[in-house]
């Protein structure tokens, strides 16, 4: 049936509520990273070498300032901040830390912030709490594929991940820090690396019990709950430079282009123009 509104229906309506950065929008650049400290805990680990070395120094003062062209308004890290602003309290300490630790969260965004003058630093990371869910339940797919006589699926889903990356590693091996991240910012590289491990996992579970299915939606739950937090920080007109492991780049990517108010930027014009390229 038609429904006509009469004249002081259409005056009581309100009109839908406007996101406050669609009349300035959010721009976000998302520079995805292998850890320059690598802790050892991601599923595939990189060797950076000893980035405080002269050498290495000089390519990330060279990379900081190239991205400091871009004119950030805010530097995100991959870090858990305790603040109800996110802040991070050790900013203060920024010298001291640039100089002593290999962190890309100190190397990169500190030094950055603190070349573009920034009171503060923010920390975006999320992690599970007393009762929250595990982001990354990846023993739960081993153990139903150890059960269902899967492990040679589910290694030969490892073996192809280890591999991509290591070959891709050793061919960039003697770049620069800049030209090493050409590829890991490279979208078709995040797509591509996303597609084939993250939802080649979807196979591996049944009409009961579904933990690759399940690992890949706390997954896209852990970026979520980040990008959520970079909403927080962000106001209209920002440029928010986020700074994180490469794995979260397909995600965050993700919502940074289709969240309402925002737009991506990318990184890798920045990261071709930066001088003291090797190869």
């Amino acid at each position: 049936m038609l429904t006509i509104l009469t004249a002081a229906a259409v005056a009581t309506m309100q009109p839908a509520p406007v996101h406050p950065a669609e009349n300035k929008k959010v721009e976000v650049m998302v520079l995805g990273m292998y850890h320059l400290a690598n802790p050892g805990q991601d599923m595939i680990n990189v060797d950076a070498g000893d980035v405080m070395q002269d050498g290495p120094q000089e390519e990330l003062m060279a990379l900081v300032n190239s991205l400091a062209d871009w004119k950030p308004t805010k530097v995100l890290v991959e870090t858990q901040s305790p603040n109800a602003d996110l802040t991070l309290s050790n900013y203060a300490r920024a010298d001291e830390l640039i100089a002593t630790e290999a962190s890309e969260t100190y190397q990169i965004g500190y030094r950055l912030a603190r070349t573009l003058g920034h009171a503060n630093v923010y920390g975006f990371d999320e992690q599970p709490g007393d009762g929250e869910p595990d982001y990354f339940p990846m023993g739960k797919v081993q153990q139903w594929s150890a059960a269902h006589g899967k492990q040679a699926e589910i290694g030969a889903l490892f073996g192809w991940a280890q591999n991509y990356i290591m070959s891709q590693a050793k061919e960039v091996a003697s770049c620069s820090i800049a030209e090493k991240l050409v590829f890991h910012n490279g979208s078709a590289n995040a797509a591509f690396g996303h597609s084939r491990l993250y939802y080649g996992m979807l196979g591996f579970g049944d009409a009961d019990n579904q933990p690759g299915a399940e690992l890949n939606a706390y997954w896209y739950m852990r970026n979520a709950k980040m990008f959520a937090k970079a909403d927080m920080v962000a106001e209209p007109g920002d440029r928010v430079l986020i700074i994180v492991g490469s794995g979260h780049k397909y995600w965050l990517d993700h919502f940074a282009s289709v969240t309402p108010g925002y737009s991506l930027v990318d990184a890798t014009p920045y990261l071709e123009a930066t001088e003291g390229k090797r190869c």
